[in-house]
């Protein structure tokens, strides 16, 4: 593993009011560095450490966990190299982190809710969360209303987590083709200041909301036989928009949509990338990670550094237009990107638990097997919202 970084000790303001506002301007996490008593001078940027392997560590939930997704679900479908995969812990230079206790946080979040927004990796974080937590209270059970696409219910302490599927935030919809568009079979019209149904209904329901969008923002989802056209109050927008600008527009929007439609007392994260770790090509070519080590911190910027064209440096492009649009808003960048570049040996690769996926998707070196690093960003975001809660 690579050598250890420095520590990187900021100055935080006392009022934790106050102490938000340090997230706005950039993307470190940052905690007070010892809680009891709380230090109002010092603080700890979880997203500044590095992994370090304990052969002691292991899962704290297994295959049998409800609330699996097949695809994700690494242990069932025997993935090599599991055990080791689960005995990387991130430690953070200036801090522990520490694993989630559940039946303690689901106490904190007694009568309150939890939502995340966004496309299939944050459904992969729901399902790391879920799994996590129904150690908590084992009488969890699915929850699916308000628009959710999956979730649970925590009776015992009548907690809600769900996730809500919208891969662009913006609404967007499949229109065929019109006379004037040629070259293309139709396209997908985007309104870049409307929010997806799918979460429109949620603004007075969650206490808790984590956002994201990126991975369906580029061309191999939307072809140029097939493409994105942006719209704005209802009309196209000229000059047209390409994919990257429209990336702008529409977080630009979704941003100043949810702070004028959310409460201010709604704790609001914008979860930065995960990074993808293709090598040797992209998903439809032959890209692989069959890897038995998280990479060398040399290796990062090689594989996700936008200046050297790599397969995988859309994660990092992705996160500057993000930080632009968060800056001055109430919404906390929850920067898990860095920590996550690391982890090229944990992803479900081969192992989907269906015989021919691999033939048709690719390898999947985009997903995270679970359990695994999605159990770190859990650990981290349970932080996070412990120390701006308290009780009811």
């Amino acid at each position: 593993m690579a050598s250890k970084l420095s520590p990187k000790l900021i100055i935080c303001l006392i009022l934790p009011s106050c102490f938000l506002i340090l997230f706005h301007s950039s993307f470190p996490l940052l905690l007070p560095q010892s809680k009891n008593p709380i230090s109002p001078l010092t603080s700890c940027n979880l997203s500044d450490g590095r992994w370090v392997l304990d052969p002691t560590r292991e899962p704290t939930y297994d295959s049998a966990c409800p609330f699996h997704r097949n695809a994700w679900n690494c242990l069932k479908n025997q993935r090599a190299n599991m055990a080791r995969i689960n005995s990387w812990k991130w430690s953070p230079h200036a801090c522990d982190l520490d694993r989630v206790d559940p039946v303690r946080f689901l106490n904190l979040m007694r009568d309150r809710s939890i939502g995340l927004v966004g496309d299939s990796l944050n459904e992969n974080f729901l399902v790391s969360f879920l799994c996590v937590l129904r150690l908590g209270d084992a009488g969890a059970r699915k929850w699916k209303k308000r628009g959710a696409w999956r979730g649970a219910y925590f009776p015992k302490f009548n907690v809600t987590v769900a996730y809500h599927r919208a891969v662009l935030l913006a609404k967007y919809e499949w229109q065929n083709k019109q006379p004037g568009q040629d070259g293309v079979k139709g396209i997908y019209r985007v309104d870049v200041d409307i929010p997806a149904n799918d979460w429109t209904n949620i603004s007075d329901f969650y206490d808790v909301l984590v956002f994201n969008t990126g991975h369906w923002w580029g061309p191999d989802k939307f072809p140029e036989e097939t493409p994105l056209v942006f719209f704005r109050d209802g009309q196209p927008i000229h000059p047209p928009l390409d994919l990257m600008d429209g990336l702008k527009v529409v977080v630009k929007n979704m941003v100043s949509h949810i702070e004028k439609a959310f409460p201010k007392k709604v704790l609001k994260f914008w979860r930065l990338q995960s990074p993808r770790h293709f090598h040797g090509g992209d998903w439809n070519q032959n890209g692989s990670c069959l890897f038995d080590e998280p990479l060398e911190e040399s290796e990062l910027d090689l594989w996700f550094d936008p200046a050297n064209n790599g397969t995988n440096k859309e994660a990092r492009r992705v996160n500057e237009v993000i930080g632009e649009a968060l800056k001055g808003t109430s919404i906390v960048p929850l920067d898990l990107s860095r920590l996550s570049e690391w982890r090229a040996d944990a992803h479900p690769a081969v192992w989907l638990g269906k015989k021919d996926a691999v033939a048709v998707w690719g390898q999947d070196c985009m997903h995270w097997c679970l359990p695994g690093v999605p159990d770190t960003w859990v650990d981290i975001l349970a932080q996070l919202i412990t120390y701006n809660f308290t009780p009811l």
